[in-house]
């Protein structure tokens, strides 16, 4: 794989474009990711400054011996609204040109960079007008499973369970990963059995999603951003919003069925006899009503896919989570409920980013992800790493949000 960040230059096919592959993008409905990978400065390949050996060191692949790099995998997200953002970023970065200085004489073959989303047809000319670039398309399904599967076999500490204000990391046997329901949740959300590399197929999904929650909640609040409306959910009692089963049984459980009396009769159920406006109920109890409501719808679908092809983990993914802990707690008591503890809702750490990860890795023609999952690498507290070597101390428990790297080596071919 060509990772050659800092190269003068970048390397010419005579007979196709110029692929810099230190790039990936994901250009959803709502938010456009990055992928791309920077070396470190110090760590330079033949035709620089040298090797430095310390930490540069030679992996064989196949009959060839390329040289590993040390360095990281960033990650950026920007909305889609706002793409002209996500340019100036990769420009100012010179991410297009493989992180180079401009040219003198550039030639005349376009760059071509591994995209994959609807935006990658959307914006198709603007990347090419404004930034000289060819968005070199990738399948979206592909992407998002290659990215699942690569972050689940490779990344340390990547899945855990979220319940009761209790997160747990879960141990990924990838001997043992197949199959799985990837559930990816983003302006809608798509359903897809999992069954091997390469292997997979969309069972089911909903358009009730990510632009659902953001859409009504722009129209039934003031708020403007997702991250907006999920800051007022956090302040919120969608009691005071939705009708429960207490509400019709004069406070007590429906035991029969196993109701409890704080579970949900009805979303939005108490606005049809209260007399009271719209203007009456606050802002953060519906915010917190519809992202409930959404989690909820979610949950079950997930749970009626997941029981009709026997499979008992479910993979959340997509920014709609954005490791909000009511919305993971919801996804996951609507999964144990349903499933009466048979089946199990796990969130990823990176699970916005699956697509982008996945066009990233399309460029890979070197053994990548083999490097990646038995290289170990030297950690930053601070980092995640993508060693999977059992003898490595757990990673602090740190957050992740969106706009963070990853320590890693690469090929450079």
């Amino acid at each position: 794989m060509d990772l050659r960040d800092g190269q003068t230059q970048p390397i010419l096919d005579p007979n196709q474009p110029t692929h810099v592959y230190h790039l990936a993008l994901d250009i959803g409905g709502s938010l456009a990711k990055l992928v791309y990978f920077t070396k470190d400065d110090n760590h330079l390949v033949d035709g620089e400054e040298g090797i430095s050996h310390r930490k540069t060191l030679q992996k064989s692949n196949g009959h060839k011996q390329y040289p590993v790099l040390n360095g990281r995998l960033n990650f950026k997200k920007f909305e889609t609204s706002k793409i002209n953002d996500c340019l100036e970023f990769i420009k100012s970065m010179k991410l297009h040109i493989g992180g180079s200085q401009p040219q003198e004489n550039p030639g005349s073959q376009p760059i071509a960079v591994k995209a994959t989303g609807g935006g990658a047809y959307k914006y198709a000319d603007l990347f090419k007008e404004r930034l000289g670039i060819i968005l070199d398309k990738e399948d979206e399904m592909d992407c998002l499973v290659a990215g699942a599967n690569f972050l689940l076999e490779v990344v340390h500490q990547e899945a855990f369970t979220y319940m009761g204000d209790q997160k747990q990391f879960v141990q990924i046997d990838k001997n043992d990963l197949y199959p799985y329901l990837l559930v990816n949740i983003g302006s809608g959300v798509g359903m897809i059995k999992v069954e091997g590399e390469g292997k997979f197929e969309r069972v089911s999904g909903t358009s009730i999603g990510g632009g659902t929650f953001l859409g009504l909640g722009k129209l039934l609040t003031k708020c403007k951003s997702f991250d907006e409306l999920l800051e007022l959910s956090y302040r919120g009692n969608n009691r005071e919003v939705d009708m429960l089963v207490g509400d019709i049984y004069g406070g007590m459980d429906y035991s029969k069925i196993g109701l409890s009396s704080s579970a949900i009769a009805s979303s939005f159920g108490k606005a049809i006899s209260d007399n009271r406006e719209r203007e009456d109920y606050k802002p953060e109890d519906i915010a917190r009503s519809l992202l409930r409501m959404i989690s909820n719808n979610i949950g079950q679908i997930s749970h009626l896919n997941a029981l009709r092809f026997g499979l008992k983990r479910i993979f959340f993914g997509g920014f709609f989570i954005r490791k909000h802990p009511f919305t993971m707690d919801t996804l996951s008591v609507a999964v144990n409920f349903w499933s009466k503890g048979e089946a199990k809702a796990m969130f990823l750490r990176h699970e916005g980013f699956l697509g982008a990860v996945g066009s990233f890795m399309s460029s890979d023609k070197h053994g990548l992800k083999e490097l990646l999952a038995n290289e170990v690498v030297q950690r930053s507290p601070s980092k995640l790493s993508f060693a999977v070597d059992k003898t490595l101390r757990s990673l602090p428990d740190g957050e992740f949000n969106g706009d963070e790297s990853i320590e890693c080596s690469v090929y450079a071919a």
